[in-house]
């Protein structure tokens, strides 16, 4: 937080609280003021559409407006990509296909893909890359964390009722041992949220069959104990998917960003500098 708030300070940015004049001045007053380039008019749209009062409304910032917000982060990495057609450049430093990989074609945020129709929520996906038809993955998912993995908010367990869904579990023996330790309640991992890894994974696997993606989880990583603990979690969660045939690996949004500067800073300065200046 306090490198967010040094940003915004370095860049003449006043900040305002949740509620305007209540709460800590961590919100932007004006959304693009939060964003490396404002919102593409398909992107507004879902993120209106979405769950998460992403955008505000007339009276109250909304949640990506916080300097500290991951929706804004995430849209700050992966929009630009959008925005100049070159899908496959961002697919690659993330490690989800070779450098010359052309598969990707689009980008798209808070994606739903249903575990069950009969659930009344399903959960969204913060990025998911599209990819050409026939492409052995048709989908590459990633769940974006900034901030919020250490917070003082404690993460919820996976409801029972994933746990009744009988078929989706039948060839992932290894994540359903897994998903009944932290139903209905997590009280092993402090950081990682697996029950939310655990969902959006029966999401894709129902649509595109086990094989048929891949899932990234893109972290901010800290200093000290809190960011030890959260690489741990991280590292036995991917070992369950990986025993089960899962394709998960995991990033940190400061190797990305580096990886970004060393390839990509000659052709897109500005984002680069952005991404650097603000993030790392």
């Amino acid at each position: 937080m306090a490198k967010q708030t040094e940003w915004a300070k370095n860049y003449g940015l006043d900040l305002i609280g949740s509620k305007v004049n209540r709460g800590r001045l961590s919100y932007t007053k004006k959304l693009d003021d939060n964003l490396f380039q404002p919102l593409l008019s398909d992107v507004r749209k879902t993120f209106e559409k979405g769950d998460g009062n992403e955008l505000g409304t007339k009276l109250l910032p909304g949640k990506m407006q916080a300097i500290h917000s991951s929706s804004a982060l995430g849209a700050n990495v992966f929009q630009y990509w959008k925005s100049i057609s070159d899908v496959p450049t961002i697919a690659a430093m993330c490690g989800l296909c070779k450098k010359g990989s052309n598969v990707s074609y689009d980008i798209h945020f808070e994606e739903k893909y249903p575990i069950n129709d009969s659930f009344g929520f399903h959960p969204n996906i913060d990025v998911v890359i599209h990819n050409k038809p026939g492409s052995k993955f048709q989908r590459f998912a990633i769940e974006c964390k900034f901030s919020e993995a250490y917070g003082a908010y404690k993460h919820s367990g996976l409801k029972k009722q994933y746990l009744n869904c009988d078929d989706i579990w039948d060839d992932i023996p290894k994540l359903r041992t897994f998903a009944e330790r932290i139903s209905p309640e997590d009280k092993e991992f402090k950081h990682l949220h697996p029950a939310q890894l655990v969902k959006h994974i029966l999401g894709m696997k129902r649509q595109f069959g086990r094989g048929g993606f891949r899932l990234l989880y893109l972290w901010y990583d800290v200093l000290g104990e809190q960011g030890k603990c959260h690489q741990d979690e991280v590292s036995e969660f991917a070992k369950v998917a990986a025993e089960d045939g899962i394709k998960f690996h995991s990033l940190t949004y400061q190797d990305l960003i580096v990886k970004l500067a060393k390839h990509c800073r000659s052709d897109h300065q500005n984002y680069v500098q952005y991404l650097t200046e603000r993030y790392l």
